[in-house]
């Protein structure tokens, strides 16, 4: 325990770490920020390599791994937030395999493209709080490691898993896609959520921020079994896609009766 002789070269590991999902997947390893969220992935069971804190700090979290002292200073320029909070801690990603996951679950919540990882984070914390059992992100969604994701889901991405997978791979599950539609299309037959069946083994599909899911796709073709839509008043033409999501996801909690 102490200060680590701390070089420039591994500050900036760390700064790449926290700012690049390339450098992430390279090494394996992201990092999280603060007491709270160190905790939590140590509780869940995660695998933590190591943590920093600013030199004078007392703070130390059991289970996160060897800790090292950064210099007056450095913390402060490291971490991504305005007024960080010891320590920053190096945790390992975990290592899932998508078919296995989807074949031990019921209850998805698929984001197909979704771009912003704050959105990402408040829908995973969300999906975990509505009792999902996995979040399938497809190919070039957010990165549910970035900083911002990690903070958003506050906590819940240490309790629900999270793997990436098309949707083609989510049908072939077995698994019913649900997507959603806030306007009408032609061929397209819309559900009011409250007035479908949620409680099969379902999939509640969500897309991208500006563009939705493609216009394309109808009641026969395209992956998606049923659509469904939020009616809703005033001039808005859509809710915001994580208000969306949870929205759907409670609703899907309450048909199948799970204790909250």
């Amino acid at each position: 325990m102490g200060d680590l002789g701390f070089t420039n070269k591994q500050v900036q590991r760390l700064r790449r770490l926290l700012a690049r999902r390339s450098a992430r997947q390279d090494e394996g390893l992201f990092v999280i920020e603060g007491p709270v969220f160190a905790a939590e992935a140590v509780g869940a069971g995660w695998i933590c390599v190591s943590q920093y804190r600013p030199k004078g700090s007392e703070v130390e979290i059991t289970g996160a791994g060897p800790l090292a002292d950064l210099a007056a200073g450095v913390f402060e320029k490291v971490a991504t937030t305005h007024s960080p909070q010891a320590p920053l801690v190096l945790v390992e990603l975990p290592d899932r395999n998508a078919a296995e996951v989807l074949a031990h679950s019921s209850f998805a919540v698929v984001l197909d493209q979704i771009g912003d990882p704050g959105n990402l984070g408040t829908i995973l914390r969300s999906a975990e709080a509505a009792g999902a059992d996995v979040v399938v992100l497809t190919p070039g969604s957010a990165d549910a490691f970035n900083p911002k994701a990690v903070r958003a889901s506050a906590g819940a991405l240490f309790h629900v898993p999270v793997v990436v997978a098309n949707l083609d791979d989510v049908a072939d599950a077995g698994f019913l896609l649900a997507g959603t539609s806030s306007h009408t299309f032609p061929g397209r037959t819309v559900i009011e959520h409250t007035a479908a069946d949620l409680t099969g083994r379902l999939a509640i599909v969500m897309g991208n921020e500006a563009a939705g899911l493609p216009d394309e796709w109808d009641d026969t073709h395209g992956p998606i079994g049923t659509w469904l839509t939020i009616r809703h008043r005033g001039r808005s033409e859509s809710l915001n896609v994580a208000m969306a999501a949870t929205i759907l996801v409670f609703e899907v909690a309450r048909q199948r009766g799970y204790e909250m």
